[in-house]
């Protein structure tokens, strides 16, 4: 849609959603707003109560959270308002659209990429386990074979150090690394790229394939991203780093005790399940069980968090991203706009009581959320070790931690046609809007512009 009309359209559609509450159900609109607002903060408050307590708190609670938006609809329905309340957020939800649409070339600049040669001496490791067996799926071995690669494929039944393999690769003159992998073996294998500074290469053949998909890679195909062999681009992308050294102002941690993330580090209630037992076989009763003693601090480390002039003391759950995730656009939440920003992304969340549950309702403005940049995070415990999750991998390490980036560590190759990455819808601003609408007015008038 033209920005032009996607502006008008938005206020258009915005003030209807205004009127059809104003005109059909006059003051009682201002229960029905009322009363639609207290079901989302009572449901917030259920669902807290449902994860911080077991027994019968935690049966209750879920019957009021499921209970609050039922009992808000047949509310509506008695008063013969639903049918307005319903056409009321259909025009919102339309308003809201439309704007995004309108400031949707305000987005974030590309990363800047350049042609490159194909690789001499390409060297790819491959998991065979990976993806529920991609590898062999979409026979990425004889296809890269075919395009000039050296190959290994791992051996689940004996476990290999993906990074000393990637190292002897290079001395013996590989020019180019690349692993058929999850985000955490891809992690290994990009920091010895970074390290020996030959470019690498994402064959997204894991289960999730963040990276893949922050890269722009098509995720339904990794045998396309061989393409990087023999038609490739080049860009630079930042590196997260997690240490355990020096806690020291200046001074970084120790060598060799870093590991590298490329999607992010979790603290906290997440990284304490994983590391159960228990989880892999059954994820969600593990989670139901656990998380009520964490989320109150009965168990688990108690953390606090420095990220540059922000702390967070005493927060449930802390993200250290390799850049910043999307936060104001719900249809693009896990994805990151860039990944050369040169800062690190935090989110911390701290919900003490069902009240802090119910403001989680305001997003990033919330006093339940902490979002913040930094090239450096320091996080502190009251334990001597804690439970982390880097790129999904559960470890367990000393504290402190400190996360820092360093940005365009890595050289990635990619296919020069690949899908890339949606463009991330703008914050919603209504006086932008209102003013991008006004303009357009002006223009067709013959007026100058704002």
């Amino acid at each position: 849609m033209d920005r032009r009309w996607a502006a008008r359209l938005a206020l258009t559609a915005g003030t209807a959603a205004l009127l059809v509450l104003l005109v059909f159900a006059g003051l009682r609109s201002v229960v029905l707003v009322g009363v639609g607002l207290a079901g989302l903060a009572v449901t917030a408050a259920g669902v807290w109560w449902v994860l911080a307590h077991a027994g019968a708190a935690r049966a209750l609670a879920l019957l009021l959270a499921i209970g609050a938006p039922v009992a808000v609809v047949v509310f509506y329905a008695f008063a013969g308002e639903l049918w307005v309340v319903l056409v009321s957020l259909a025009l919102w939800a339309l308003a809201v659209s439309a704007g995004r649409e309108a400031l949707a070339d305000h987005g974030p600049a590309r990363t800047p990429e350049r042609r490159v040669a194909p690789p001499r001496h390409p060297f790819l490791i491959m998991n065979p386990r990976s993806g529920g067996g991609k590898v062999g799926r979409f026979h990425l071995v004889d296809k890269a074979r075919a395009l000039g690669a050296e190959v290994v494929v791992l051996d689940p039944a004996h476990p290999q150090d993906v990074a000393e393999l990637a190292r002897r690769a290079v001395d013996d003159g590989a020019d180019l690394l690349g692993v058929a992998g999850g985000d955490g073996t891809q992690a290994l294998v990009a920091g010895v790229a970074a390290e020996s500074g030959v470019p690498f290469v994402v064959i997204c053949a894991g289960t999730r394939n963040h990276f893949a998909m922050d890269l722009g890679l098509d995720r339904e195909d990794p045998s396309a991203c061989l393409q990087a062999l023999t038609d490739g681009v080049e860009l630079r992308v930042d590196l997260g780093f997690m240490g355990v050294g020096s806690m020291d102002e200046g001074e970084p941690p120790a060598a060799g005790r870093e590991r590298v993330f490329v999607n992010n580090a979790s603290f906290g209630a997440y990284a304490t399940v994983v590391q159960s037992p228990a989880y892999r076989g059954d994820k969600a009763r593990t989670t139901l069980q656990m998380l009520p003693d964490l989320l109150t601090h009965h168990s688990g480390p108690l953390l606090t968090v420095r990220a540059d002039s922000v702390a967070i003391d005493g927060p449930q759950a802390v993200l250290v991203s390799n850049n910043p995730y999307r936060m104001g656009d719900p249809a693009g939440l896990g994805y990151r706009d860039r990944l050369d920003s040169g800062v690190l992304g935090v989110l911390g969340v701290k919900v003490d009581n069902a009240v802090q549950a119910a403001s989680m309702l305001r997003g990033r403005r919330g006093p339940g959320l902490t979002s913040a940049t930094a090239r450096e995070v320091v996080i502190e415990a009251d334990a001597p070790s804690i439970p982390v999750g880097v790129d999904g991998e559960a470890l367990t390490v000393p504290a402190p931690v400190r996360c820092r980036i360093e940005p365009g560590a890595l050289r990635v190759r990619l296919p020069s046609h690949r899908p890339g990455v949606p463009r991330g819808a703008p914050p919603m601003n209504w006086r932008r809007v209102r003013r991008q609408a006004l303009t357009v007015g002006r223009a067709a008038a013959g007026r100058t512009p704002l």
